[in-house]
């Protein structure tokens, strides 16, 4: 399985909070660190806090926060959210795709069991097992 940059980004950003739950980051701060696009993450932030992952704060000393504790969230769950409307491969798309093996494929029922079983696999691991706290400051 591949993730996509939008989902790697938002495992990154919950990373990050996870390191240090008390405080509010900025998109920039994070853009910052991570040398990843501040505009790519805004989208992704805002699809985080639909999702209850975030919350954020607008303004003067605005940003955004985990919205709940990191070991109540899995990575599953996060890549769940995120990756929701990327299908593995094209017949498992909403509309079905125009592949021409469905409806006898013998391959897609197995991809899905390997996707199920990635997913599982991450639902055994916390952000809170993966924060990361940053660079060391001096």
């Amino acid at each position: 399985m591949r993730l996509t940059a939008f989902t790697d980004f938002g495992l990154r950003a919950l990373m990050r909070l996870a390191g240090e739950p008390d405080r509010s980051f900025t998109t920039d701060e994070i853009a910052t660190e991570f040398a990843i696009s501040r505009h790519h993450l805004t989208k992704v932030v805002r699809e985080l806090a639909d999702a209850g992952f975030v919350k954020t704060q607008r303004g003067a000393g605005g940003g955004f926060r985990l919205a709940r504790p990191s070991r109540s969230i899995t990575l599953g769950e996060v890549v769940r959210t995120l990756e929701r409307d990327q299908p593995l491969v094209e017949c498992f798309r909403n509309d079905g795709g125009a592949c021409v093996l469905t409806p006898t494929c013998r391959l897609k029922r197995r991809l899905a069991a390997a996707r199920d079983a990635f997913l599982k696999e991450l639902e055994t691991t916390t952000l809170a097992e993966c924060a990361w706290p940053g660079p060391a400051r001096r």
